[in-house]
């Protein structure tokens, strides 16, 4: 049996190790390393079924030119001739690169040199601008650096934990946990901030349900508190940080308790406690993330958060410090490296000494000399003509981006369109001039950095399949055809690491503290054999920052006017992820079991407001902005603030006809960091009538157009299901079934309609719909396209005996739903969460799931109480 090889996890910021074990040509098993300071051997569901992402489905694995396979000598010439041809006649500004976190760091290297040293632009942006650049514009504004100054040890020996806008439980599991152990070994008290009751919340000693945009007035008013109570830490301050004139008059003024609960719309009484719970425990360590990035009040966001630190001297400790959590797996080492178009590279900006330093050692016949178009004005550019040369690479902009229907326009206009990617076919892959086969991971081989500075290896598993290949041999060989050959001589991952090392560490005198010099010298043996380190020891532990005077900031921010209701969008949008999903899905909607948590998009509203809107549970419901609209499976959610509604960020036109989230949010962005803010859209919501509804299953995994106004496609062992409504004759779904023997079976009464093709005796396809009757469960019919001998009983869908209905699946990797949950509770008499795994295993591998049955647990304990009275 081969050895485990040890990498890094592909999804979000813990940068969780992996020990994956090749077990055939395209077939991993895998298994959390328990040697990774990040994660100790646990995964969360999507790393532990990251060998059901392995395979070549939909994959691009030649080079196309147009609609043609090419060579890869004729696909690079392209590039290159089209990229010199129009920086000759437009110049340098008239071409761009959008990159991804989830590039590597010596990938993300050499797109960020060519770009910025050798073309003359900073038009190079990351989708990192999406989660996680009003951090690095706080960061810089307080500290001088884009230094996140805690880790995850800090967590435990912190006393207090505050979590704003962040579902930590969905988005980032393995830091959860960390923080549920705490809990349980020395009493950790947590806070969680969010507009929404998330799982994240259960079990919390205090949630703030605030109004969306409220958080600058929270936290003005937590300083002002603590500065009224005596808890401000008055030496660090003298020793170690400025606050510009009228500071301190500005938080005295208007921010009292009253005054703030009013603008977060939360009770007094329950803002006190928080504030009390701070004072109480100066070992306070404050997580944040996408609620508080994701605004166009970003960066001020994350300044009040910090000011709150800086003052209390809770940073540079041991168990306190404010900690951005970033999103992707390699978020960091883009803001490392410079992959912002904000920033130049090795935590450098457009400063012009620096631009002469990154200058004298690229030996760059042409830098950059100021920042470049971040993300949505890159856009603007394209639409706009400014630019006229892009290159896409391992994103899917066409998505992610806000007003997403405009992003789509820019891209069909655009005169020249490169993507390098993984997949075949996504929605911005469709408007590419050339597409360049990318290595997936599980093929890559280079260095990431996660939320806590963290570098780890990301090592090959697999061979690269058919003509794919690494991304910085892709950037690289396309800048030596464009004649930077002496410049871009690497030859491996490790001769771009040693020169990211150097760079850091060349002229530094100690103004940065990302300084890599100890890695400088690696040999290739050493490299391929690196061990998970974190830069930076403990930052600003001597109270010194990477500022001219050596002192950190106090930013002065102001609480805007919440908007209020408007006529025509009277609701207020808020997005974000599920917790077995990852961006666009085109990995993790390859895995059956991920695919089970949350089979379809959808709109949470709360009660109140379905009633008043005719709304039920599952009916199809209609969002609309100024910008766009998509159609959503309803939800009702008393964690839904009355309102505001929530959806998912997942779902494109390769999966869905609707969930199109990234259509319906304005283009409008912070002014410091450029972040898009994705959590405050005003929306309108309509119910949709349908006549019909079903579900069509296939086998295999060719995707199918499906002709009606809803379907959703979802991966299941051996082919795929689709939910479906509509109007009209529903018999046009027919098309859709493949040949062979059909059987079918019709109620007039409830117009329900059942199709089977038998093809060589194995269940093909089956489709069932009906207008007023109830629809059989989904399982035991996907479990017959496993059978090798079916008849006309499929149509039953259901087999012999008791065939029990296990419900949503809560714990996908047990493939538990809630229905049998429930049962055992009832039956069992389970009393807590860990009996639940006791029973079932439940709960009892990644963790992910815990909250949900803590939730489930309570729910049904109190509804058996209810039936005893």
């Amino acid at each position: 049996m081969a050895e485990p090889i040890r990498t890094t996890c592909a999804y979000c910021g813990v940068g969780c190790g992996i020990a994956a074990t090749p077990t055939g040509s395209r077939a991993v098993t895998i298994r959390g390393d328990e040697a990774h300071p990040a994660n100790a051997g646990k995964l969360c569901s999507k790393g532990t079924h990251l060998g059901e992402t392995v395979g070549l489905e939909g994959r691009l694995l030649h080079p196309m030119i147009g609609d043609k396979r090419a060579s890869w000598d004729k696909a690079l010439d392209l590039v290159a001739k089209r990229f010199r041809e129009t920086i000759a006649r437009h110049g340098p500004d008239s071409v761009a690169f959008y990159v991804s976190g989830q590039l590597l760091t010596e990938d993300y290297y050499v797109a960020n040199k060519l770009m910025k040293g050798f073309i003359g632009s900073a038009n190079i942006d990351t989708n990192s601008r999406l989660c996680m650049s009003s951090a690095v514009a706080g960061h810089n504004r307080a500290f001088g650096e884009d230094v996140v100054p805690a880790s995850y040890d800090d967590l435990d020996e912190a006393d207090l934990i505050v979590l704003v806008g962040s579902n930590t439980a969905w988005c980032h599991p393995i830091v959860y946990q960390r923080i549920q152990a705490a809990r349980a070994t020395r009493g950790t008290k947590l806070v969680v901030i969010d507009p929404r009751r998330t799982e994240t919340c259960e079990g919390a000693d205090l949630h703030l349900a605030l109004r969306p945009g409220s958080d600058v007035a929270l936290m003005n008013g937590l300083l002002a508190w603590m500065d009224q109570a005596g808890q401000l830490d008055a030496d660090f301050m003298a020793r170690s940080v400025n606050a510009p004139d009228g500071f301190w008059d500005h938080i005295r003024t208007g921010h009292d308790l009253w005054t703030t609960a009013k603008a977060c719309d939360l009770p007094p009484a329950m803002l006190q406690q928080f504030y009390e719970l701070f004072a109480a425990n100066p070992r306070t360590v404050t997580m944040f993330s996408q609620g508080i990035n994701q605004s166009i009040r970003g960066t001020d966001q994350v300044n009040a958060i910090i000011n709150v630190h800086l003052a209390t001297g809770r940073i540079g400790k041991p168990g306190a410090a404010p900690f951005s959590i970033t999103g992707q797996p390699n978020a960091m080492g883009g803001r490392e490296v410079g992959g912002l178009a904000s920033t130049l590279a090795a935590h450098m900006d457009f400063a012009p000494d620096n631009v002469a330093r990154v200058g004298r050692f690229w030996a760059a016949p042409t830098m950059a000399t100021r920042p470049g178009l971040k993300a949505v004005d890159l856009f603007r550019a394209i639409n706009e003509g400014r630019i006229k040369a892009l290159w896409v690479m391992a994103t899917n902009p066409a998505v992610s981006l806000p007003d997403a229907n405009r992003v789509r326009e820019a891209l069909e206009s655009c005169p020249f369109v490169v993507v390098s990617d993984v997949m075949a076919t996504t929605d911005t892959a469709v408007h590419a001039h050339v597409r360049l086969p990318a290595a997936a991971w599980g093929e890559k081989d280079g260095t990431v950095t996660n939320s806590d500075r963290t570098i780890s290896r990301q090592r090959a598993l697999l061979p690269l399949p058919a003509e794919a290949k690494p991304d910085w041999w892709i950037v690289t060989e396309v800048a030596r055809r464009m004649g930077f050959r002496n410049a871009f001589a690497y030859d491996r991952p490790a001769d771009i690491w040693r020169e990211h090392a150097r760079l850091t560490a060349y002229q530094n005198d100690g103004a940065r503290l990302l300084n890599l010099r100890g890695q400088a010298t690696m040999g290739n043996e050493a490299y391929d054999a690196m061990e998970p380190f974190r830069w930076g020891d403990t930052p600003f532990a001597d109270g010194r920052f990477s500022t001219p005077d050596g002192k950190a900031r106090l930013l002065p921010v102001s609480q805007m006017d919440v908007q209020a209701p408007l006529r025509d969008w009277p609701m207020t949008l808020n997005t974000g992820r599920y917790r077995d999903q990852w961006h666009t899905m085109t990995r993790t909607g390859l895995s059956p079991k991920l695919a089970r948590h949350r089979e379809e998009p959808l709109v949470e509203i709360h009660p109140a407001d379905a009633a008043a809107l005719g709304i039920a549970d599952g009916d199809l419901a209609r969002v609309a902005t100024p910008q766009g609209e998509s159609l959503f499976r309803a939800a009702i959610s008393t964690g839904q603030r009355v309102g505001e509604i929530f959806t998912p960020i997942h779902w494109t036109d390769q999966q869905s006809s609707g969930g199109r989230t990234g259509l319906l949010p304005r283009p409008l962005v912070d002014p410091h960091s450029g972040q898009p803010g994705f959590k405050s859209t005003p929306v309108r919501v309509e119910k949709v009538a349908t006549e019909w509804k079903g579900f069509l299953i296939l086998r295999g995994d060719e995707p199918v157009r499906v002709p009606c106004l809803w379907a959703t496609r979802i991966t299941v062992p051996g082919g795929a299901l689709y939910e479906v409504a509509g109007n009209g004759d529903a018999a046009r779904l027919e098309a859709c079934l493949p040949k062979g023997e059909r059987v079918e079976a019709i109620d007039q009464t409830r117009g329900t309609r059942r199709v089977a093709i038998i093809r060589d005796g194995k269940l093909a396809g089956v489709l069932i719909v009906t207008r007023t009757g109830i629809l059989p469960t989904r399982d035991w019919l996907i479990g017959q396209l496993a059978v090798e001998s079916v008849g006309a009983s499929v149509l039953a869908a259901r087999g012999p005996g008791n065939q029990p209905d296990k419900g949503a699946i809560i714990c996908v990797c047990f493939d538990i739903g809630l229905n049998t949950i429930v049962a055992a509770i009832r039956s069992q008499q389970l009393v807590d969460v860990p009996a639940i795994g006791a029973a079932l295993g439940a709960g009892t591998n990644c963790g992910s799931c815990r909250p949900a049955l803590a939730n489930i647990l309570a729910q049904t304990r109190q509804e058996t109480l209810h039936a005893a009275e």
